[in-house]
């Protein structure tokens, strides 16, 4: 079944998508690009704030922003945010330099599960999928990192995206598909049966750095959960 991903730039919206029936919390600030992340002092706020949640919380995850494709600035912010606790620690790759990144990542992979992030707008390799499991990766998924050019569907269609969901699946790794998606995406995406699909501006009044409208993540976990019912 496919879970929910909500990503949100602040303790008031980690509840509101809780309370809204998020699968996965995901930390991220949208006003600083496609993975924005938070700074160490409230990610570590997040982290205890979760903790209380209890053993019915939601996952939770967190980006490490967005960083140039060089091993040791990759590996120093995927450090920075696995000490803070946050148990699902999302990267982004990009082609160039992307080798040299994931096998540095291979002894933080070891203790904490990265999230590879690919995105439509500038190619996926489905190699790197691979490389990605084989430095013991967690999980892989695509999003898009020019939001202003268009949701993920206008950048990779149907059997490209379940071409990527595939592979990964035949790695076993978690597998997540975002990107500007909207309502209407969540049918034909579902049935490429991914682990988790990502929201932001979905859920928001004014795009993906507006207010969050927790009737807008409503609708989006009802479609979600329709799509449950009717598999």
């Amino acid at each position: 079944m496919t879970g929910f991903l909500a990503s949100v730039a602040n303790p008031d919206e980690m509840e509101a998508v809780r309370i809204g029936g998020a699968d996965i919390v995901d930390l991220k600030d949208p006003a600083k690009g496609a993975l924005g992340a938070w700074d160490t002092a409230a990610l570590e706020a997040a982290v205890a704030r979760w903790r209380g949640w209890g053993p019915e919380a939601p996952a939770l995850s967190a980006t490490i922003g967005d960083q140039p494709m060089r091993p040791e600035i990759v590996v120093a912010a995927a450090e920075r945010v696995a000490a803070t606790g946050v148990p699902l620690v999302k990267l982004g790759v990009r082609a160039d330099g992307a080798l040299a990144c994931l096998d540095a990542l291979r002894r933080l992979a070891q203790r904490t599960r990265l999230i590879a992030v690919f995105f439509a707008d500038l190619g996926v390799d489905l190699a790197l999928v691979d490389a990605a499991a084989d430095a013991g990766f967690a999980g892989v998924m695509v999003d898009t990192a020019d939001k202003a050019a268009g949701g993920l569907r206008r950048h990779m269609d149907d059997a490209a995206l379940a071409a990527f969901v595939a592979t990964a699946r035949g790695r076993h790794l978690l597998t997540g598909l975002a990107g500007s998606l909207a309502l209407a995406d969540v049918a034909p995406l579902a049935r490429l049966a991914p682990d988790y699909l990502g929201f932001r501006g979905a859920l928001c009044d004014g795009g993906r750095t507006g207010r969050l409208d927790a009737e807008a993540v409503a609708r989006v976990r009802a479609a979600l959960k329709g799509r449950r019912a009717a598999a």
